[in-house]
């Protein structure tokens, strides 16, 4: 099983480890264009700050995180899987998997970036500033520029088994599994379920939908759930007390659509 998950936009500080080893990544696939996004995006932070900021679309308040890209070659890497944080991951909570669980996440786990393509949870990696929404004035915008290389690397990633797909729309845009990946690979997403009037009305959430996906995989993670396609996958999450309700695709190179109904918020 592999599962695409999005980074997160808040990260945790690089700490004082060794610099980054690009060639240490998974996928190496992707080196190429990996040392073309770090190039570009510590060029531009070592230059004109408020160009930098534009380019990025952050605010005033934080013009540190220009600086953090500008020294990414040195700045000291930690495991992506501690980079990461913010609610999907807290939720997840990688640190406290006990050892089985632990090594069926770095094994599954692929988290995507404007910056890397995609990492393991076990590569090290700096602290940094780069969705996949940015427009890059050298390679021009990320979502478009990834989708050459991830095209071979990310079929070789899922082998010939199942790929659950957590991915908010702007990292989607830089891999969509295609052909026959496609028919085993299953989208989720989770809906509120609620009564108003004696009616029900069901809403995306978008802090609960992290949440809820966060769970989710900590739950197949820790129960060692191995589903082979999606619709094993929809009978695991049921074992699992989730509520699923599953569509099949109506044609050949279609994923599997699947929503997870809550009626709890927390």
């Amino acid at each position: 099983m592999l599962v695409l998950l999005p980074p997160s936009e808040g990260k945790a500080p690089s700490g004082n480890g060794a610099p980054l080893r690009p060639e240490s990544l998974s996928l190496p696939g992707l080196g190429a264009a990996r040392e073309a996004v770090l190039g570009e995006l510590v060029e531009l932070c070592s230059g004109d700050e408020d160009k930098a900021r534009e380019v990025l679309g952050i605010g005033e308040g934080l013009r540190g995180e220009i600086a953090k890209n500008a020294a990414l070659r040195t700045a000291g890497a930690r495991p992506a899987g501690e980079i990461y944080t913010g609610v999907l991951y807290d939720a997840l909570d990688l640190a406290s998997l006990d050892a089985a669980a632990g090594r069926r996440a770095a094994g599954s786990l692929l988290v995507f970036s404007g910056l890397w393509g995609a990492v393991r949870v076990t590569d090290r990696i700096p602290s940094y500033r780069c969705s996949m929404g940015v427009k890059l004035p050298g390679l021009g915008a990320l979502g478009a520029y990834w989708r050459t290389p991830m095209a071979s690397a990310l079929p070789e990633a899922a082998g010939d088994g199942l790929v659950l797909d957590l991915r908010s729309s702007a990292y989607a845009a830089a891999w969509k599994p295609k052909g026959e990946v496609a028919g085993r690979t299953a989208t989720v997403r989770v809906l509120h379920s609620r009564m108003v009037d004696g009616v029900e009305k069901r809403s995306v959430v978008s802090h609960f939908n992290k949440a809820t996906k966060g769970r989710i995989v900590r739950s197949l993670l820790t129960a060692g759930a191995v589903p082979a396609d999606p619709a094993e996958l929809v009978e695991a999450l049921r074992d699992l007390g989730y509520a699923v309700e599953a569509e099949a695709p109506v044609r050949a190179g279609k994923a599997w659509s699947l929503d997870v109904v809550v009626t709890e918020i927390h």
